[in-house]
């Protein structure tokens, strides 16, 4: 090849290409970002609407609705609009089309709503617009917490300064913390003044609002100086505002310190975070899409030593949760199986070769292969160091190790036949050029089908076979150049050895010939088998498809899942209480529970416990996967110990079986808790989501309350829920508005002031006090005290002070409902009606939709979804036009993997035929390579079912791998074979020769891939369940296709050329420098492949 001899004309120019290549490939995998998986980049919009105080419903009708429809006509490439609407919270999430510009989308989404803004009610504010990313999880957890400061205090410095030191850091994202309770300026009512001084809640807000104004003054020029006009329209300091007028009554003035108490005080809670049972502000650090969980983790952990120091004395902080560690733990890992495989595999190609220097220019492949393809995948492709790619460069080592194994081991055998050095490079590479390519060619091919993968399976798996595709040819190009190279420098010794003849008998000598004489005697027991096969091809065929056939009636019980469990050391639990528990009694049960889990788990096998309980921030809720809804619930989270302690999946089974008996009231399920489950849930609580969609809303709840019942009594399902709660106690407030407008008060006049008795005036006036030492600004919430209003009595004895056309008081009897004070109750002008309403409400595509989700145990993803699509099935029959269900989560996921991968199967078993019909220049020979891949297959499910492992997204990856070799093995049988015909041996014969001599690569070929991929197939490193499947299925499809290519290819090859003619080239068609002894379509006897 002009190539090989390019590369031995000038040695140097390789070598130091290599050296180049090994100082970038060294210094790109350093710098490359290191994460657990590869990003996730499907284009997720969440736009977030907030109006606190507004009932979820009406929060849809009037915000949630508006907003879809506005986005659904003015967006271009919406693939998807779903929506959570909550009290006071609406989040509106845009999925986009493949490819879609995100910039434009935000751009065209931020007009849109800006535009309805207006028609929405008074003091609405426009949205928030975030991208959802999948791979943006929470890294690391910090708890903030005192016995000296208040939880507003602690609250305030997290949120204030904090995460504002913390924004620093490349790559991160900080959702609000939870816990503690936000800071503002608290003007506490006093109903018994008011009501004493003929004054209403909303005169005390008017006249806050009326008060404390920010508004531009200007300059004056007088005489020679302009002079800044500055006005005292803001109080300086808080106790300034119990000094503001409120009203003239007679002749006393009326100030906000007679109705009511102005002070320092932060809102009413909404959520409790606590560490092992002690109140906390827990601070999450997300990482983006793209960043390396490792380093951002790294480098809030630096700046721990800062955020201690510059908190106030008494604060104590403390890093809890951190996923980086098991990140890490898995790479490394992996790192090391690789490193261990690749040890493994360079001894048993030296006990092969015999050669140290050999092995050793093998083993200089390997790392060089690696690091190119890193290259191209970092530099081109935009790739990271995580749990694939790695998976895909330890998978490739096995398969690296063939072409520079090939290239030498035959250059042996034109070196015992006489040939100079320089001659027997130039002949041994061009005698295996076409056969390798083929081969590499077919590893790399049938990672093609990668392409047909959907969704998240496609972010995941598609970089693996990146890894090995890239790797396979890289490794083809070096034996192309650089070990041509370094054969020529390394083995003159070995010249001289093959010339005289003669070596030393040390023990590693004396080693290898008793391998080499085992070995043989192998080969001559084979042969003697495989001519006896030849010779009843009946019973050999019959045999092969009777296994084959058991194999696919087994399959059917190996189950499937779109990815392995994984052990994170972590569980994270989450409690609901009864709807409409306070949080204070959410937080008492809570502690209940808790103390049942110290029981349950004993002190040794946990680190620490967290409790996050009622409900995020808005924000928190568009870029989490939190499931908190309000303030009756929560999640537990769990974190185990590294060592002394059960697998997770046994305590998690304990906890499953024993809270419910112990808390009968309160409902349990759990969450993912580590890194990996989190992102292929892609922000789903569990593995199966069954969405009911429709307009009939009754229709629709029945449907799912329905699914929800069988789906409960399905085997293997757990933690079945409707996730709704749609039962949660309203009060609804009946004006009769007649008699108010007889009293001289109008549906607005109740309105506000009823808002600031239960709520707060912060939606509807806002107003703002700024510290001038600290710059910082706080609102001004006008409000009742909730203690003030604790009974039905409290809010029906609100009085409203009545007001004629003028808006003087009306103190006279003679109109309904007006007391001798001139005051209207309220109980007196409306009536009071207990109700149910939803705690949110959920649309998927605008309609209203309920979810029924669950959980597995004890089963596989695969036999319970084929379960549940049984029901679904059955209620699909009888629903109205407009009603749809879907099945969604992993269950979803996973059926559309496995279509996408036999789909592309399909098309890299027919890429695979094409390009050995191209090498071949016959239909005959390619078929009868494919009989290799039902021993693959066979070995595959016979491994999996054999190591309790089901088909998986990484199994199926080691399938792949498994066709791909097991077609390059048998290429290179059937090549031989039809060289042996051309010197005038049978069909059988040709078999038999071809089983004889290639017996040697194929068995070197299977055992080096076997050798790399045993350390990962224990799944021993942190996370390595994940990539034990794949291992697992690799190791058994080896197995397989080996048998099957020493034995039914021969054999198949014997029966279907029997009367055949070995393929000739006319003569006229002869390339004059080709000899007649010799094709590029063949290889010459000795040539090892692995």
């Amino acid at each position: 090849m002009w190539i090989v001899r390019l590369a031995l004309r000038r040695p140097y120019t390789f070598v130091v290409l290599a050296l180049l290549l090994l100082l970038s490939g060294g210094y790109v995998a350093r710098n490359t970002p290191t994460d657990i998986f590869p990003a996730i980049d499907i284009p997720i919009l969440s736009v977030v609407w907030s109006y606190q105080g507004l009932p979820a419903q009406q929060m849809e009708q009037q915000i949630t609705q508006f907003s879809e429809y506005t986005i659904s006509g003015n967006v271009s490439n919406v693939r998807s609009i779903e929506s959570q609407t909550f009290d006071g919270v609406s989040v509106v999430r845009v999925g986009l089309q493949p490819g879609a510009s995100v910039p434009a989308a935000i751009a065209e989404i931020t007009a849109a709503s800006q535009s309805i803004v207006r028609r929405m009610p008074p003091g609405t504010t426009p949205p928030v617009i975030l991208r959802y990313s999948a791979s943006s999880v929470p890294v690391i957890q910090i708890a903030f917490s005192s016995d000296s400061l208040s939880e507003s205090e602690i609250f305030d410095h997290v949120n204030q300064r904090v995460r504002t030191m913390l924004s620093v850091v490349r790559g991160t994202r900080f959702p609000l913390p939870m816990g503690g309770k936000s800071r503002q300026i608290s003007v506490d009512l006093d109903l018994a003044a008011l009501r004493e001084l003929g004054l209403a809640p909303q005169d005390v807000a008017l006249a806050i609002s009326a008060q404390n104004l920010t508004l531009p003054t200007g300059s004056a020029k007088i005489g020679e100086t302009e002079f800044r006009i500055s006005l005292n329209a803001s109080p300086e300091v808080i106790g300034a505002l119990n000094d503001v007028p409120v009203r003239k009554v007679g002749n006393r003035t009326i100030f906000v310190r007679d109705v009511a108490h102005v002070h320092d005080g932060f809102a009413v809670q909404t959520n409790i975070a606590r560490v092992d049972g002690k109140r906390a502000v827990v601070l999450a650090v997300m990482k983006t899409g793209d960043a390396s969980t490792t380093e951002v983790a790294e480098r809030v952990r630096s700046m721990l030593p800062t955020i201690q120091g510059a908190a106030p004395p008494g604060m104590k902080v403390e890093l809890l949760a951190d996923q980086s560690t098991f990140v890490t733990g898995a790479v490394h890992g992996l790192l090391t199986e690789g490193l261990i495989a690749a040890a493994l595999t360079a001894a048993m190609i030296l006990l092969f070769l015999g050669s140290v220097r050999s092995t050793l220019i093998v083993a200089v492949s390997i790392p060089l292969s690696v690091l190119a393809a890193l290259l191209v995948m970092r530099l081109f492709l935009g790739e990271t160091l995580n749990v694939m790619t790695l998976g895909g460069f330890a998978l490739a080592v096995g398969i690296l190790v063939d072409d520079a194994t090939v290239e030498i081991e035959n250059i042996h055998r034109n070196l015992a036949m006489g040939k100079t050095l320089p001659r027997a490079i130039l002949d041994g590479a061009e005698q295996v050029a076409v056969p390798a390519f083929v081969a590499s060619s077919s590893i790399a091919i049938v990672f093609v089908s990668l392409v047909f993968l959907d969704g998240p399976a496609r972010f995941l798996f598609v970089p693996l076979g990146e890894a090995v595709g890239l790797s396979v040819m890289a490794s083809y190009l070096l034996s192309r150049t650089l070990v041509p190279t370094l054969v020529r420098h390394l083995l003159a010794k070995e010249l001289q050895n093959h010339s005289t003849s003669k070596a030393t008998k040390n023990v590693f000598v004396r080693l290898q010939e008793g391998f080499e004489a085992a070995f043989e005697r192998f080969r001559v027991s084979y042969t003697s088998f495989l001519a006896w096969c030849l010779e009843h091809r009946k019973t050999t065929l019959g045999t092969f498809a009777a296994v084959s056939g058991g194999a696919a009636v087994l399959a059917l019980f190996v189950g499937r899942d779109f990815f392995p469990q994984v052990d994170g050391g972590k569980i994270r639990l989450h409690v609901v209480t009864p709807p409409g528990t306070r949080i204070e009694e959410t937080e008492a049960r809570f502690a209940e529970v808790e103390a049942s889990l110290r029981k349950l788990i004993p002190a040794s096998a946990r680190t620490n416990i967290i409790d996050q309980i009622g409900m995020p921030g808005g924000y928190n809720l568009a870029i989490t996967d939190s499931a908190n809804v309000s303030s009756s619930d929560g999640e537990i989270f769990i974190g185990l110990a590294e060592h002394g302690r059960k697998p997770t999946n046994q305590y998690v089974e304990v906890l499953r079986n024993e809270l419910p008996k112990q808390f009968p009231d309160l409902r349990f399920y759990f969450q993912p808790a580590d890194i990996v489950t989190q992102i292929l849930n892609f922000g789903l609580p569990s593995p199966i989501d069954v969405q009911v969609s429709g307009q009939k809303r009754d229709v629709a709840l029945k449907t799912a309350k329905a699914i929800e019942a069988e789906l409960r009594g399905t085997q293997g399902a757990v933690d079945v829920r409707l996730f709704q709660i749609t039962n949660a106690p309203d009060i609804h407030v009946n004006v009769d508005r007649l008699r108010a407008n007889e009293a001289g008060l109008t549906e607005r006049d109740i309105a506000n002031n009823l808002l600031l008795v239960v709520s707060s005036s912060g939606q509807v006036t806002p107003a703002y006090f700024v510290n001038l030492e600290t710059g910082l600004s706080y609102p001004i919430s006008t409000q009742v005290p909730t203690w003030q209003v604790s009974s039905m009595d409290a809010l029906a004895g609100l009085e409203l002070p009545t007001r004629n056309q003028l808006g003087d008081t009306l103190p006279s009897m003679n109109l309904a409902g007006i007391g001798a004070n001139g005051h209207a109750r309220l109980g007196d002008l409306a009536t009071f009606e207990r109700r149910n309403t939803p705690v949110f409400i959920t649309h998927k595509e605008v309609q209203p939709t309920y979810d029924v989700q669950a959980d597995i145990a004890h089963s596989d993803l695969g036999t319970v979804v084929d379960r549940l699509d049984k029901i679904v099935a059955k209620y699909k029959k009888d629903l109205p036009a407009g009603t749809t269900i879907q099945v969604k989560g992993q269950a979803a996921s996973m059926s559309e993997a496995f279509t996408g991968l036999g789909l592309g199967l399909a098309l890299a078993a027919l890429l695979v035929y094409a390009l050995m019909v191209v090498n071949f220049q016959s239909w005959v020979d390619p078929f009868v390579i494919l009989f290799a891949l039902p021993g693959a297959a066979s070995g595959i499910v016979l491994s999996l079912f054999a190591t309790q492992t089901t088909f998986s997204i990484p199994s199926l990856m080691g399938a792949l791998t498994s066709v791909g070799v097991a077609t390059a093995n048998a290429i290179l049988v059937v090549a031989f074979a039809n060289e042996q015909r051309v010197t005038g041996k049978s069909a059988g014969a040709a078999a038999l020769e071809a089983g004889r001599v290639r017996l040697r690569p194929v068995v070197m070929t299977a055992l080096a891939m076997a050798i790399g991929m045993l350390p990962m197939s224990l799944g021993l490193s942190e996370g390595g369940e994940q990539n034990a499947a794949l291992g697992r299925a690799v190791l058994g499809g080896i197995f397989g296709a080996t048998v099957a290519t020493l034995l039914v290819v021969p054999v198949v090859y014997a029966v279907l050329k029997k009367n055949s003619k070995p393929r000739q080239i006319d003569p006229e068609l002869r390339d004059p420098d080709d000899e007649p002894s010799e094709s590029s379509l063949t290889v010459s006897p000795e040539v090892s492949h692995a």
